[in-house]
């Protein structure tokens, strides 16, 4: 654990102070070179700002927290297997992005023993708060809490082997310089995960704008300068599908 603690500093960037100005509904973002709209009508479970044509969601409050750990969730969401197909490996560098209370962290912690770790990503005090009671609980210590920002996952450059977001990248309110900040903290040849429900499925009981289609996803993240390229798409959960994007590696000399 002091060898973790000893890196925790080398992982964390400053964070970005400039506010970010009000814009007016249904006009483009000045600020982000158009790249969001805030529309007046829209879904009630969204917030009316739009990106690439896709409204972004409510992001869930430190209330959800039990919710997250329901019993039924291993049956509903198969975090196990989720965890399995990313097919980690001991001494990898994992970021959880948007960890909540750290179900999932805790689950990749073990797979990446005895030098890996899971840096834990969220911009909520009080879950990153409950996420370290429950990894004491479970006696595991290899997991490191970061306190994330709204445009920032405060990772350096270069620092993470895999960056997952599990239902969380459809709630970010900057995906843009989310995807762009997640990308410069990947190493080459790296992966980052988006876990979504599937939108393509109607059976899956889900508000829609908490899910995503593959299609969405691609476009959003196989943007130029993000450097990333998908990989493959996991249907193994019941309900969610497993995008897979890997990082351009370094070209040879």
């Amino acid at each position: 654990m002091f060898r973790l603690l000893l890196l925790v500093p080398a992982l964390i960037c400053s964070l970005a102070s400039a506010q970010d100005k009000p814009i007016t509904a249904n006009e483009p973002d000045p600020t982000r070179g158009g790249r969001y709209e805030w529309r007046p009508n829209h879904d009630p479970n969204g917030i009316g700002k739009f990106y690439m044509g896709r409204e972004i969601a409510h992001v869930m409050g430190f209330s959800g927290a039990l919710w997250l750990e329901r019993d039924t969730r291993e049956e509903e969401e198969r975090l196990t297997l989720l965890v399995k197909s990313l097919k980690l490996k001991p001494g990898d560098v994992v970021a959880d992005i948007g960890a909540g209370s750290g179900v999932i962290s805790g689950l990749m912690a073990e797979q990446v023993l005895p030098n890996g770790y899971v840096v834990a990503v969220d911009v909520q005090d009080e879950m990153l708060r409950r996420l370290q009671e429950n990894m004491k609980k479970k006696g595991v210590s290899n997991v490191v809490p970061i306190k994330g920002s709204q445009q920032s996952s405060s990772l350096a450059p270069q620092s993470i082997d895999l960056a997952i977001m599990v239902d969380v990248y459809h709630e970010f309110e900057f995906p843009y310089e989310m995807m762009a900040d997640i990308s410069r903290a990947i190493r080459p040849g790296g992966r980052v995960v988006l876990v979504e429900y599937r939108m393509e499925d109607p059976t899956v009981p889900i508000k829609l704008v908490h899910k995503m289609s593959q299609k969405q996803a691609k476009a959003e993240v196989e943007q130029a300068e993000f450097n990333m390229k998908w990989t493959e798409t996991i249907d193994v959960l019941p309900r969610q599908h497993i995008l897979v994007f890997t990082k351009a590696a370094k070209a040879s000399p």
